[in-house]
């Protein structure tokens, strides 16, 4: 499925060039909007339907150590061993502990490269997880995920801007050009979509024009640029990798993912209304209109602070919120935190085969993604009797 172009703008500019590298930006998620047109909402909540069995906060507090420890392991894989030992050391150095201290080279390769990947990987994959969950109820779309609304194309189309162009590449970077682009694709959608009620049909339908709008702008640049290299700098980005985290980018997402999963999390009962539609919504005294922005931008900023620093890693905000959502039920207020703890979970290890699978030689993570999405995603369809 992740290596078809299938949308419209992708398309046209394959055949009009005959350039292998034209469809690029389709590689990830080519049929997803528009077969979300077309299928029945996301499960609802309602009374009673929350899971039995280990309570909420024992199963988060596993859920965290889980996480935890799938960090840990993913610190020490890779080309060089590194013992737990070593791993302890270098963050109670961190800590103003008296430990004895690591070589340079050897506390580099852990606390300047390692930890930060592992880091930005869990926060990048909390931050996707929630964005697919909030999107799937207010649009009322089980297959809503972070790109249906247009961002991620958008980023493409910002870091292709600064790297092929070289507009804004001494102030803003690729990643500051990949964030630029991501807020500009989503004023767009508000733009287009200021005079209706925000109701979910048109936000799924203007989110695809959006998408396909900024995929055809992407395509047009690489294509006028013609350089080899810059194209499989954007093959590799568009795919999604971690190999460039630094510390600065960990602060800024979990900073943005911090706040945006409280924001959402503060919003659970209007998400559950939302799930029913929206004059259920209206009824329990939820601010439509007003609640839908606010997710909406909440979203839209989650997922461009997560696209700017990893590129386009799709099906986690797909798949991780219906697999959470089958342990524990489809209320909000368990759904968010232990859809953002799965999805840590499942992009860490995602970067950590990623990495290691082929070593010496990296795969891009959105690889493994899609590997492990496709499967998943014929299995709900066929749950769901569409297939």
């Amino acid at each position: 499925m992740s290596a078809e172009p299938a949308g419209p703008a992708a398309g046209a500019a394959t055949s009009a060039s005959g350039d292998p590298a034209g469809p690029l930006p389709d590689v990830l998620h080519p049929a997803v909007p528009v077969a979300a047109l077309r299928l029945p909402p996301a499960p609802v909540a309602t009374p009673g339907t929350e899971r039995p069995g280990v309570g909420p906060l024992p199963a988060f507090l596993a859920g965290t150590a889980v996480l935890l420890a799938s960090m840990v392991l993913a610190v020490r894989l890779g080309a060089s061993d590194i013992s737990y030992g070593e791993i302890g050391r270098a963050v109670a150095g961190r800590m103003w502990l008296d430990v004895e201290a690591l070589p340079p080279l050897r506390d580099s390769l852990i606390w300047d490269l390692r930890v930060p990947r592992v880091l930005l990987a869990a926060l990048v994959g909390a931050s996707l997880a929630v964005c697919g969950a909030v999107l799937q109820s207010i649009t009322r779309n089980a297959l809503a995920d972070p790109y249906l609304l247009g961002v991620a194309s958008g980023a493409s189309t910002g870091a292709v801007t600064v790297l092929v162009l070289g507009a804004g590449a001494d102030s803003l970077g690729m990643t500051g050009g990949a964030f630029a682009g991501a807020l500009l694709s989503f004023g767009l959608l508000l733009l287009l979509l200021r005079r209706t009620a925000l109701d979910s049909s048109r936000v799924v339908l203007t989110g695809v024009v959006v998408w396909h709008l900024f995929v055809a702008l992407t395509s047009l640049l690489l294509m006028a640029s013609g350089d080899a290299d810059d194209t499989r700098a954007m093959m590799r980005w568009l795919l999604g990798s971690m190999a460039t985290a630094r510390w600065d980018a960990v602060v800024i997402c979990a900073v943005v993912g911090a706040a945006g999963l409280l924001v959402c999390w503060l919003c659970a009962t209007a998400l559950d209304g939302f799930a029913f539609g929206a004059d259920t919504a209206a009824s329990l005294g939820v601010n439509v209109k007003a609640t839908r922005v606010v997710l909406l931008v909440t979203t839209a900023l989650l997922t461009a602070a997560a696209v700017a620093y990893v590129g386009a890693i799709g099906f986690v905000g797909l798949i991780v919120p219906h697999g959470v959502r089958f342990v524990v039920g489809p209320t909000h207020r368990l759904l968010l935190p232990f859809s953002a703890l799965a999805g840590a979970v499942f992009l860490v290890w995602s970067d950590a085969l990623a990495r290691t699978v082929f070593d010496p030689r990296e795969v891009p993570v959105g690889v493994f993604t899609a590997l492990v999405g496709v499967p998943l995603f014929l299995l709900i369809l066929r749950r769901r009797g569409e297939i």
